[in-house]
């Protein structure tokens, strides 16, 4: 028998993990609860005679210590959620997450103790199953508590990552770009509790993404394609959804104002309650955003529901709906007016994962997951003055303009800000994708554990452009094999292989290796206390878009009459996978009584088979037969494209006591475009004003840089948390980047464009946030952005906001400031 979805078989392995998640449902032992667990050192050695603490609700219940193995348990427990506490000589205090007891076998946990009081934290990204980072050899971080504290969107505090910048175009709820070592702003793959967040060929709007239910953000630099599939080229960004914790329920109500006529509420409710917890949380955002036409509003619902029917088993339901309007003025800078478009979006996600512990050492896990996206763009009217010298249409004009780069060139005149044609302009799209994954890990003994996985996607959408709808519809397959282990308590490595079967561009590999290795083993002793040696190799893919797919060449011919006999005939095939190879070496340093933290890592990163639309003309160069470049209307979408990115990220952290932490980092990029048909690339601009300087219109030069990426970025983040008051400031600092002014003057010519090296100004976003908590009930808040009132544009042309600044009060009813009679 077999199981169909859609019109795809879902092979004998996920089903018999099915099976075995709903057989355990309905297993309950008859004998009393119990929780057993293991006690290691941030290497995974065991720590015998460590004390361990039995928590439940912030209360003390008994108290044992751990044998030669360093094992303990805990027995005749009632149902309900615990967790532990463990101290051991030498280390610091940590306690392990909550797990439920009830029914069925004793859960098992492992609660690895930390050296010192620096970040030290349990990823999931880059092994696919919860390990501690210091037995991981990728480059992760984890954001959360001091770091998204008041922090309005998610694109905040992922400024503060090393090698990432991010790119808002103009101001709240405008396009905001993730560019991740210098990979480009689609090469990122971003899941919400397991479910795939990305549009179709890798977009991901993170202007729309709200802070609010986000409970932690854990970042994977470099491709992981292994375990995440397409789009996981440059990193992988992981967000996950808080949960109910407090057996009395928890209600939240914040409200609060600000300049440019802000206003936010946020209401939550989250708690647990026997074997089930729930959280809920909606908030609005509005704001004027100080330009004409571009106000903004977000409203997002964020939900989390858990059932643990038994120790080993948990169900869990994860749903986000984000609805979004934005004015859109387009670049004030450039034209000097409004337009007076807009755009709507509606994006929903929502998954349901059941994991079942069979054993102490075999897991196992299966979610289905769904994204829809919805799209809106209308330009109603043209904007500007009309402009018809040549009796073809009028276009329309913006306003005289000066315009002055980073760089010292300057230029004035007017540009088409709209063009002739049928308004209102309307463009759609629609993104919907369905997935069901499962996955099973076995852990052969302590040094070595193996991961097997599938995954099934059903991708189908539309962008529509006037009348014109190019739709794709698309099933893809994933398989995924992966062996972790370490030796000698000092080395570890990651290895593992994924079989991507897709749609469109057929079967590739990517294979994977990370490694970590001790040089001096972690040891609370002296000022230097550990040294670790990173080491990774990966390949990345990332599938085409719709418009990549829509406009190959493989699609194009297929339109025409004698399409199939050109394709046969010169064996055209469909548009390939992009594809990124990435290799990174680093080192971490643990110092001062591991108060410290340095790290240092260098990585090449090489970015293949890039799709660019190329023109017709130019077709022939890529080996294209005459005949078929012909049959072309203009020119198809093709991998034609490559770059490299090389680079270094240097981060310093510290703990300094009394809840003081600082951390800050740089990053150095050298990005290079080494190969582009694009016709921008082959036939670059000159401006009749800087006569014998090539230009690249809307795409970089050949040995130019990708625009929008500085050579040189860095961040800071200085942090203060008491009980009762807390305390931020942190700095987004990025330097001069090559761009373009995409402008046409109105004789269709070049007067308007500047030279792209260096073009983007230098800008430092400097934020202060702080809270008052007045007793258990009232909580006052304020946030204040670009405290320096620095006047920049992170993209060309397009003014981000200046002082911004946004107070308020929160107010708690219940959960764990109450007391449980």
């Amino acid at each position: 028998m077999t199981m169909q979805i859609g019109n795809s078989r879902w092979p004998n392995a996920s089903r018999v993990f099915l099976v075995l998640l709903l057989s355990s449902i309905c297993s309950f032992a008859a004998h009393a609860a119990e929780l057993r667990g293991i006690v290691s050192d941030p290497l995974g050695a065991i720590v015998p005679y460590a004390e361990v603490t039995l928590l439940r609700d912030n209360t003390a219940l008994t108290q044992t210590t751990t044998n030669d193995l360093g094992e303990f348990v805990f027995s005749s427990l009632s149902a309900g959620r615990y967790r532990v506490r463990a101290t051991a000589s030498g280390f610091t205090q940590q306690e392990s997450p909550e797990v439920y007891v009830g029914g069925g076998k004793a859960p098992h946990i492992v609660v690895p103790l930390k050296l010192g009081t620096v970040t030290q934290q349990v990823v999931v990204s880059a092994t696919g199953t919860p390990a501690p980072d210091s037995q991981v050899g990728a480059s992760v971080a984890v954001i959360r508590d001091v770091t998204l504290t008041g922090k309005l969107d998610v694109l905040e505090p992922l400024r503060l990552v090393p090698g990432i910048q991010v790119l808002q175009t103009g101001p709240r709820g405008g396009t905001t770009d993730l560019f991740v070592r210098g990979g480009n702003a689609d090469a990122n793959k971003v899941l919400l509790d397991g479910i795939p967040v990305n549009d179709i060929g890798g977009r991901v709007e993170f202007g729309n993404f709200a802070s609010n239910g986000i409970d932690q953000v854990e970042v994977l630099r470099g491709p992981n394609s292994v375990l995440y599939g397409a789009d996981a080229l440059a990193s992988v960004v992981s967000l996950s959804t808080r949960q109910g914790k407090t057996r009395l329920p928890e209600f939240t109500y914040s409200i609060d104002g600000g300049n440019f006529r802000t206003k936010r509420q946020e209401v939550s409710i989250g708690g647990e309650h026997g074997p089930f917890d729930y959280f809920y949380d909606f908030s609005r955002f509005d704001s004027e955003n100080g330009e004409p036409n571009s106000a903004f509003h977000d409203g997002t619902y964020a939900g989390s529901f858990g059932w643990s029917p038994n120790s080993s088993t948990q169900v869990r339901l994860t749903v986000r709906r984000t609805a979004t309007a934005l004015g859109l003025a387009n670049a004030l800078d450039l034209y000097g007016i409004p337009d007076d478009s807009f755009q709507k979006e509606q994006d929903t996600y929502y998954g349901v994962t059941a994991q079942n512990q069979t054993t102490e050492r075999w897991h196992n896990l299966v979610r289905y997951g769904a994204t829809r996206l919805r799209f809106q763009f209308d330009n109603p009217s043209p904007t500007g003055e009309p402009f018809d010298p040549l009796g073809s249409g009028a276009n329309f004009l913006g306003n005289e303009v000066t315009l002055r780069g980073a760089n010292g060139f300057v230029t004035s005149g007017r540009a088409i800000l709209d063009f002739a044609g049928v308004y209102p302009s309307l463009f759609d799209s629609q993104s919907n994708r369905d997935f069901i994954y499962s996955q099973s890990d076995y852990k052969f003994n302590r040094h070595l554990s193996g991961l097997f996985a599938f995954r099934y996607e059903k991708e189908s959408g539309f962008t529509r452009f006037g009348g014109t709808k190019t739709p794709t519809d698309r099933n893809n397959f994933s398989y995924i094999a992966q062996l972790e282990g370490n030796l000698w308590d000092r080395f570890y490595a990651t290895a593992g292989v994924g079989i991507e079967d897709n749609a469109i561009f057929g079967i590739e590999p990517t294979p994977r290796v990370s490694l970590a290795y001790y040089l001096v083993l972690l040891r609370s002793t002296s000022f230097l206390n550990g040294t670790k040696l990173r080491f990774n190799f990966g390949r990345g893919i990332k599938e085409p878009a719709i418009f990549d797919e829509s406009t190959s060449l493989f699609v194009l011919l297929s339109q025409l009459p004698n399409g199939a006999q050109l394709a046969s005939q010169f064996h055209a095939k469909p548009i390939g996978a992009e594809r990124a190879r990435s290799f990174d070496f680093g080192a971490d340093e643990i110092a001062w009584s591991g108060r410290a933290k340095l790290g240092l890592t260098l990585f090449h990163n090489e970015f293949e088979d890039q799709i660019e639309f190329v023109d017709a003309s130019v077709l022939p160069q890529l080996g294209v037969p005459v005949a078929v470049a012909a049959a072309t209307p203009f020119g198809a979408s093709v991998n034609s494209g490559a770059y490299r990115a090389v680079g270094a990220e240097a981060e310093l952290e510290f703990n300094l006591g009394h809840g003081i932490t600082a951390r800050g980092s740089y990053t150095y990029l050298d990005a290079v475009v080494q190969r582009s048909f694009a016709s921008s690339a082959l036939s670059p601009a000159f401006n009749p004003n800087f006569p014998t300087i090539s230009i690249g219109t809307s795409t970089p030069l050949v040995g130019g840089r990708p625009f929008r990426r500085a050579p040189h970025s860095g961040d800071f983040l200085i942090g203060y948390a008491q009980p009762k008051f807390t305390l931020s400031l942190s700095g987004s600092l990025i330097g001069r980047r090559d761009d373009s002014t995409h402008l046409i003057d109105a004789f269709f010519g070049n007067t308007l464009l500047l030279p792209n090296r260096n073009l983007d100004t230098a800008y430092q976003k400097i934020d202060l946030n702080g809270s008052l908590r007045i007793n258990s009930a009232v909580e006052l808040y304020t946030s204040l952005e670009n405290i320096l009132n620095q006047r920049y544009d992170a993209a060309f042309g397009f003014p981000s906001l200046p002082f911004a600044f946004r107070t308020g009060m929160k107010f708690t009813l219940g959960g764990e400031s109450w007391k449980i009679h």
